[in-house]
């Protein structure tokens, strides 16, 4: 079962590459990371999507709780988060297929970020599902490069993930 994990870490050298070698050592597969600077600039939230049953993840989570520079950590998958992935696209098709470009990403909120003659660059902020719907429906065309973060995920409602 895929599992989302947050964690709130303290931004310093080599944090992230204890965290992955957390899991890479012990045989657990990350599915997608994502890690950014949160408010307070001492800390930063990473995002984790790994494959695992309970028993597994519940190791997981005591060995990063472990770790010194991890501050709190949280499996928020039972909480029905909000999941997004954002990914930059690239295709061959240009200006003169513009209104097609666009019937074809707005029910995934896409937007054309760039366009010439022969190309356009599409920004997406979707659902993983979503996103590779898009990218199956747009591959007939060309896709010239793609890249996409891993997700983002966040509570539904009043509940907050922070240090304290």
């Amino acid at each position: 079962m895929k599992r989302t994990i947050s964690i709130l870490v303290e931004n310093e050298f080599g944090a992230l590459a204890r965290i992955a070698g957390l899991f890479s050592g012990r045989g657990y597969n990350i599915e997608s990371l994502t890690v950014a600077p949160t408010l307070d600039d001492r800390l930063s939230r990473m995002t984790i999507n790994a494959i695992g049953n309970e028993r597994v993840i519940e190791q997981i989570i005591k060995q990063l709780n472990r770790l010194i520079s991890v501050v709190k950590v949280k499996d928020i998958t039972a909480e029905d988060p909000i999941h997004r992935c954002f990914a930059l696209i690239k295709i061959n098709l240009g200006k003169r297929n513009r209104d097609k470009i666009n019937t074809m990403i707005r029910p995934y909120g896409g937007v054309i970020l760039e366009m010439d003659d022969k190309f356009s660059i599409i920004q997406v902020a979707s659902e993983e599902e979503k996103l590779l719907q898009l990218v199956n429906e747009l591959s007939p065309y060309g896709i010239m490069e793609f890249a996409s973060s891993g997700t983002l995920a966040i509570q539904k409602g009043k509940r907050v993930f922070k240090a304290s």
